[in-house]
């Protein structure tokens, strides 16, 4: 009865373009449209923090100061963690600091550990392209039935998986993505007062940090170079492998063909040609990439029917096609499925270097890869979980979504498997993120499990923090719910309808206060 019930709840008409054949899947991507109906008066949900002005970012000094001149956060990250929290970060140095929150730099790591890191990842990502390339080659000429194990041993069978051989060896359409120019980054503040610094000041004057900078950095793309920077700093430092944890995530391509690679090839380039342009303002670098440049890296992964498009969206749309294939290699049980490149699109426009966007991702889809997952488990179970906090929180207003049979709230499916990507700007969604992956990043350092912690933190750290903040959208909503809709259809349409209407820090601070109220019940 339910299933029927669900599947009606889509108008759309466009044909799937997975390759999984089940209703659910066809309807998650239904779901993927964005309604377009007025939006009605908001309900109110209260909150102890709501008139809560939102608290300065993490700026560019204060990031520079929380650290040792060995590179190390003085606190294991305690502070920084709690300003990312409570007031996100300053664009400017996004692209040094998602790196710590999404786990590819431990947050007790120094600067020369993170250098090993960074080499070696770097690496890693050349090889998965290269085998993407290798994939892709084969899915033209040979066996579409062999599976991606078989082919890579058949063409590779004695190869180091640490080898840094470059692409070029087996084609040249991957070579832009090997060649870029890296420049220096900024490393951290190194000057003697920088521990005396009131962190908690206002950061007023952002322009003589003391910032220094350095090309450690600034690997070369000749494979033996980049091997010899390797063993120089292993020379000096033993790399910690827990620096950049693998999690749970499965590489058995055992069960994976090369005719899956080839579908996921095709759905991923469908879908970074539909790429909206809404992250151009936010990266004026790559928004003014140059044509030759933008065809070129169309050209390195066989990009096609890209004509209609602005240099810079050729540009973003290759990049995602390089990253999403690399994933689909890195993680065959997940592969490629829509939406994924919802979420990958923010971070490519902060991160310039594919390798660092590419493991960046990694760390995100470390949890947001059980959303796509073909039997939803991970949905039915974030699903379950935002029926509970709406029953803790409001009986009665549960009670009327029982009437309608919409107590399973499948009407968010669409926030959860895009994490608010389409109700929210692209400002206020990665103001999200970052604050959720503050929170996970808390969990993974063990910050905030006693009593004190949560004292000082307010709010203890969840893992679960953007199904509370989706559990308080529906409540502030109830009344409208309650008095004007008579199904599960109705309140869908109303939550596909949010987009542009949300405050992003008045939605955390909802969220925040659920989770101070009900984190020890759901």
């Amino acid at each position: 009865m339910k299933a029927l019930r669900r599947s009606s709840t889509s108008s759309s008409s466009n044909p799937p373009t997975s390759s999984s054949p089940t209703s659910s899947w066809i309807h998650l991507r239904s779901l993927l449209i964005v309604a377009s109906s007025p939006v009605p008066d908001r309900g109110s949900l209260k909150s102890p923090w709501s008139r809560r002005k939102r608290k300065r970012v993490l700026s560019h000094r204060y990031w520079s100061s929380l650290f040792t001149p060995e590179g190390k956060l003085r606190d294991g990250g305690y502070k920084f963690l709690k300003k990312v929290r409570s007031g996100g970060i300053d664009p400017s140095i996004r692209s040094e600091v998602w790196p710590f929150l999404l786990g590819v730099y431990d947050l007790n790591s120094s600067e020369l550990e993170r250098n090993v890191v960074k080499l070696q990842k770097r690496r890693e990502y050349e090889n998965l392209r290269r085998r993407c390339c290798m994939l892709a080659n084969h899915s033209y000429q040979g066996n579409s039935l062999l599976t991606i194990d078989e082919l890579l041993n058949e063409v590779i069978p004695d190869e180091d998986p640490q080898s840094p051989r470059s692409c070029d060896d087996d084609s040249p359409r991957l070579s832009l993505f090997m060649e870029r120019n890296h420049g220096d980054r900024p490393v951290y503040d190194k000057t003697p007062d920088s521990a005396s610094c009131n962190l908690d000041e206002a950061d007023e004057d952002e322009e003589h940090t003391g910032i220094y900078h350095f090309d450690a950095f600034q690997a070369e793309t000749d494979s033996s170079d980049s091997e010899s920077s390797v063993e120089e700093l292993q020379g000096v430092v033993e790399p910690d492998h827990k620096l950049a944890p693998s999690g749970s995530i499965s590489h058995d391509t055992s069960i994976r063909t090369v005719e899956d690679f080839t579908t996921w090839q095709r759905i991923i380039r469908l879908d970074a040609i539909r790429a909206n342009a809404e992250w151009i303002i936010y990266a004026p670098t790559q928004a003014a990439v140059s044509e030759e440049v933008a065809n070129k890296s169309a050209e390195s992964v066989n990009l096609k029917d890209y004509s209609h498009l602005e240099p810079s969206m050729i540009y973003h749309a290759a990049r995602l096609v390089a990253v999403l294939e690399a994933y689909a290699v890195y993680d065959p049980e997940i592969g490629y499925c829509q939406g994924m490149s919802d979420l990958l699109s923010p971070i490519l426009t902060v991160m310039d270097d594919d390798h660092d966007a590419f493991w960046c991702f990694v760390g995100f889809m470390r949890k947001a890869r059980h959303n796509f997952r073909l039997d939803e488990v991970g949905i039915r179970r974030q699903l379950a979980i935002v029926s509970r906090i709406i029953r803790s929180k409001d009986a009665q207003f549960y009670s009327h979504l029982e009437k309608l049979q919409a107590e399973d709230c499948f009407f968010v499916y669409r926030m959860v498997v895009v994490l608010f990507r389409r109700e929210l700007t692209f400002e206020q969604t990665v103001c999200l993120w970052e604050v959720m992956w503050a929170d996970q990043a808390a969990i993974r350092a063990g910050i905030g499990r006693s009593a004190w912690g949560r004292i000082r933190l307010r709010a203890p750290p969840t893992d679960n923090l953007l199904l509370y903040a989706i559990a308080a959208c529906v409540l502030r909503r109830r009344k409208l719910i309650i008095e004007r809709y008579s199904s599960m259809d109705e309140i869908m349409r109303e939550c596909n309808s949010m987009a542009g209407q949300l405050d992003v820090w008045k939605l955390l601070d909802d969220a925040h206060d659920l989770v101070v109220t009900l984190h020890d019940k759901v």
